[in-house]
């Protein structure tokens, strides 16, 4: 039994064999040919694996970028990186977290076919994160080891059904569908950036972050890839002029040349960026087909909820711009740090680009290039700040040297947190009942809703006939 839970774990930890697995059912229950379902299912597996290797090469570039800031300006403090932190957590909390991670995929399954939010989360790395985070705390609130996994997956399987459901409003600005969603833990940092750049809009129709006039001299600049590659390269130069020769020779680059390992760094960054779009385009050409299979028998009008980089294909230039102002607005929180005396929270890279490239094409979508700039900026301070508050709620773990980085594990784990020290284990129960409960209530309020409207209409409709007639 534990080497069949064990072999269940291992799939539902890897987000590709999940997302192939929706698109082999999806097929299979419209009944295609076994070779269109093969097709699919294989096509997907690779496409999500193709994402995941632009992801893992952005990674790498940010990783020597990350050391190389650190280095070039003094700071230290805690690093928001969330592979970091997970690792430690997993030491004490592995069996929980895992546990949490697949009977909250189940509740996030029931809660979309009973409620309103017909949300599927389809990105297991950060859904697994969020496990390992809830584990952490409801471990520290003193919860019994069979307490923390029942509440945990209720807790985890609620995440998953509203946190794509809070940034579906502006996704659908993104794409002009209604058919994807965004399931990623920079949810609510992201939605913030909408909401900022819906604020600041200004008046009339605003200029996209995709209409930027470039002269024609440098119309290669017009190519995504070219634009990412001159754009990292100068910022990669700069900070490494800051670091020194001497460190990037001696320290990063193994003693290549320090300007040749800059500029190749900004190329692969660009290389990554590239290949993760490629792996979009064949992830989404097959699992919305494939999810109508499962909106039509299993769950009514569902939608996947899939990873940040889905919203890049829409608004290459926002992109880079979201990343540059998010990564903008965590040095402005940590200088802020430095004077407030608390614990240093440093720009965590990699979040900074995967979520402040999102609230960069969110923002452009909601406000323009105005949008884009200032959602991202705010996303950019949410995820310095909210680290900051989550330190104190995660015992022992929090005095770590790192810990998470997006924005929804800062309002989670806060929620359960506060709910922990201000009523203990009956407050933390209370919250999670009363979250279902309002999630219901909700969802038949709104079909309430949609009844009388679609019965005011079809009056209506009866009353022009009879004029007519």
């Amino acid at each position: 039994m534990t080497a069949v839970l064990d072999v269940l774990l291992d799939i539902f930890r890897q987000p590709a064999i999940i997302v192939a697995l929706i698109s082999l059912v999806g097929l299979a229950v419209q009944r295609k040919h076994f070779s269109d379902v093969l097709k699919g299912t294989v096509r997907t597996l690779v496409g999500f694996l193709v994402l995941a290797a632009g992801a893992g090469v952005i990674v790498g570039s940010l990783s020597f970028f990350g050391d190389m800031f650190q280095y070039a300006f003094n700071v230290q403090g805690v690093v928001p990186n969330n592979e970091a932190i997970v690792g430690q957590v997993l030491l004490d909390y592995g069996s929980a977290a895992a546990l949490i991670f697949f009977f909250g995929m189940i509740v996030n399954i029931a809660l979309a076919a009973t409620t309103r939010f017909k949300f599927i989360y389809l990105s297991g790395h950060v859904a697994f994160y969020m496990a390992a985070m809830i584990a952490v705390i409801f471990g520290v609130a003193g919860f019994e080891p069979w307490a923390v996994v029942l509440w945990g997956s209720l807790a985890q399987g609620l995440y998953m059904t509203l946190s794509p459901a809070i940034v579906q409003p502006f996704m659908r600005k993104v794409t002009g569908t209604d058919d994807v969603a965004l399931g990623h833990t920079g949810g609510a940092g992201i939605a913030l950036s909408g909401l900022v750049a819906t604020l600041t809009r200004g008046k009339g129709t605003s200029k996209s972050t995709e209409e930027i006039v470039v002269p024609k001299g440098l119309g290669f600049l017009r190519d995504t890839t070219v634009i990412v590659a001159v754009s990292m390269a100068i910022i990669y130069l700069i900070v490494g002029a800051f670091a020194g020769a001497a460190y990037i020779e001696n320290e990063l680059s193994g003693g290549q040349n320090f300007i040749v390992f800059l500029l190749m760094q900004a190329a692969t960054f660009s290389a990554g960026v590239f290949i993760i779009l490629a792996g979009v385009r064949v992830v989404l050409a097959e699992i919305i087909p494939a999810f109508k299979g499962i909106s039509d028998r299993l769950v009514k009008d569902a939608k996947p909820a899939l990873d940040v980089p889905v919203t890049f294909t829409f608004a290459p230039n926002a992109v880079l711009i979201g990343f540059i102002s998010s990564f903008v607005g965590g040095i402005v929180g940590m200088v802020a740090m430095i004077f407030m005396g608390t614990a240093v929270i440093v720009p965590g890279v990699i979040a900074h680009f995967m979520t402040g490239a999102a609230s960069g094409v969110i923002g452009n979508a909601a406000g323009g290039r105005r949008g884009a700039i200032l959602g991202a900026f705010s996303n950019g301070i949410a995820i310095t700040f909210l680290p900051l508050l989550l330190l104190p709620v995660l015992g022992e773990i929090g005095f770590a040297n790192s810990t998470f980085s997006d924005a929804d594990y800062g309002v989670v784990g806060l929620f359960f947190g506060w709910l922990s020290v201000g009523g203990g284990q009956v407050a933390v129960i209370a919250g999670i009942i009363l979250s279902i409960a309002a999630t219901f209530v909700v969802t038949f309020a709104m079909r309430g809703r949609d009844a009388r409207k679609a019965a005011a209409q079809a009056e209506e409709s009866t009353s022009n006939e009879s004029v007519d007639a």
